[in-house]
């Protein structure tokens, strides 16, 4: 049975800090008209002591798990520990309370902010190997969406939007991809891997052949955490074939510091700052997806941007040539503070220590578990790995075996992605978590495969020590139980 707060109901203990029309009377001198409550009410909150408020809300965040619990080894998200010290810098009054809309006639007041905004672009420039960044993409899908414009942009500068219509998208490219090339109205095509997991340069070559491709969208390190060595050819290739290569910098863990993106030969990228450079993230945000260029893209970047000159901090307009804003105002700030702090703490050997942890982590967990869990792509990895389901005991299966490790006390990691491996299991341990806690996770997938040996049904039954129990997935995607009246409903059944 879940337990809302509606159930905690006491009827005449109030804290709500509403008045039903029945407790008026004797009401002190003073409350507000707008804080009585009809009885006809429809919201219907009931009255509870707040003593029983202040429970519930601890008993839900006490369930809960986040990095501050433990592991997370969510493969592709990176969700590191964030120093705390960041949030403190971030919540600062002179950044807490500053308005988007100061600066516009008169930068004086707001010269901390921008000189922070510029630096961040120049750093961002630096660790990535670009000329130019905006920061105003508020997400690495939104990042992506303004990339492809201006890719789009480009090319009908270029005259070539009538015979350029189609963006080359690799079967290990994050999820996303597609849908960002498709929504700039690029017809997207799929290339398969060859058998080591990487770019197919057959499959690629035949792609460019037709000469209608106007860009491709990598990712690398990919989403099997290899890292694609012919890298250099591919972007050659494409460039050759008259298209510009685009960088999904949502992998920039598995490199930053050690090797650039803009070194590869790619003339766009976006940074997934909530995932490399310190930011809390998952359940929808906070996001920050900053897009840097090649300086003959520059003049095509969104804004407004920061500017340097004479010593003075202020903002630009876009070029007139440009796509205008993207964001209102100047994107998420907050994220952007914290990014700025955690590379100003570590300077760019930070960066790459960093980085380096990352590939050890992975590439430890993947050895030790290799007697465990099928590894199809038998490579080091770098900050992630991918395994599968494949031959685990009494037909246990990837979801039974995520399930099992809520119970063990980890978060699971992500499963079926990507699609391309069967019953994927993709983990990703991050920079930041010590040897024991690398043990821990190794040996709960160790647990959940003696369990798939001698009970099975403890494990195709898992969750079994959570508040809720597994779903039917099926059922709850077709009639989604979203209010507490259908909670009770669907109980009372």
């Amino acid at each position: 049975m879940i337990t809302t707060i509606f159930d905690k109901a006491a009827p005449g203990k109030n804290a709500t800090g509403f008045m039903t029309d029945k407790q008026v009377e004797g009401v002190p001198a003073g409350i507000p008209a707008s804080l009585i409550r009809d009885a006809a009410d429809s919201l219907e909150i009931p009255d509870i002591p707040e003593v029983e408020i202040v429970r519930h809300y601890t008993e839900l965040s006490r369930k809960n798990y986040g990095v501050d619990n433990g592991i997370y080894p969510l493969g592709s998200c990176t969700m590191k520990y964030n120093p705390k010290i960041n949030e403190t810098l971030t919540n600062l009054p002179g950044f807490r309370d500053i308005h988007p809309l100061q600066g516009l006639q008169d930068n004086r007041g707001i010269q901390g902010i921008l000189q922070l905004l510029h630096e961040t672009s120049l750093m961002l420039a630096e660790i990535t190997g670009m000329d130019a960044f905006t920061l105003q993409p508020a997400a690495g899908a939104h990042g992506e969406f303004t990339g492809n414009l201006i890719i789009k942009k480009y090319i009908m500068m270029k005259g070539l939007d009538k015979k350029k219509n189609k963006i080359i998208v690799p079967d290990t490219s994050h999820g996303t991809n597609p849908a960002s090339a498709a929504s700039c109205n690029f017809e997207v095509i799929e290339i398969k891997s060859n058998e080591q997991g990487l770019v197919d340069l057959d499959q690629l070559a035949q792609a460019l052949a037709p000469g209608d491709v106007a860009g491709i969208m990598l990712t690398n390190p990919n989403t099997l955490g290899l890292f694609e060595e012919e890298i250099l050819k591919v972007t050659k290739m494409v460039h050759d074939a008259g298209g510009l290569c685009y960088y999904d910098g949502a992998n920039l863990n598995g490199l930053c510091g050690v090797c650039r993106p803009g070194d590869m030969g790619f003339d766009i990228i976006h940074v997934n700052l909530h995932k490399t450079f310190s930011t809390p993230h998952g359940g929808g945000g906070p996001g920050a997806g900053p897009v840097g260029v090649k300086a003959f893209l520059k003049e095509l970047l969104p804004g407004p941007r920061t500017a340097l000159k004479d010593g003075k901090y202020s903002f630009t307009l876009p070029e007139q040539a440009g796509l205008g804003s993207i964001k209102a105002f100047h994107g998420n700030i907050g994220v952007v503070i914290r990014a700025y702090c955690y590379m100003k703490a570590l300077g760019l050997s930070g960066l790459r220590r960093g980085t380096e942890c990352a590939v050890l982590g992975a590439n430890y967990v993947k050895v030790m578990l290799k007697d465990t869990i099928c590894v199809p792509y038998q490579r080091r990895c770098y900050h992630e790995f991918v395994g599968s389901d494949d031959g685990f005991p009494n037909h246990v299966n990837t979801e039974d075996i995520a399930k099992r490790m809520l119970d063990l006390g980890v978060h699971a990691p992500t499963i079926y992605f990507p699609i391309l491996v069967h019953g994927a299991i993709m983990i990703e341990p991050t920079e930041t978590e010590a040897l024991a806690r690398l043990d821990g996770l190794v040996n709960i997938i160790k647990q959940i495969h003696k369990e798939a040996e001698e009970t099975p049904a403890i494990v195709k039954s898992a969750p079994n020590d959570m508040p809720v129990k597994r779903l039917d997935q099926v059922l709850a995607a077709r009639n989604p139980v979203l209010t507490v009246k259908a909670l009770k409903k669907m109980q009372e059944k």
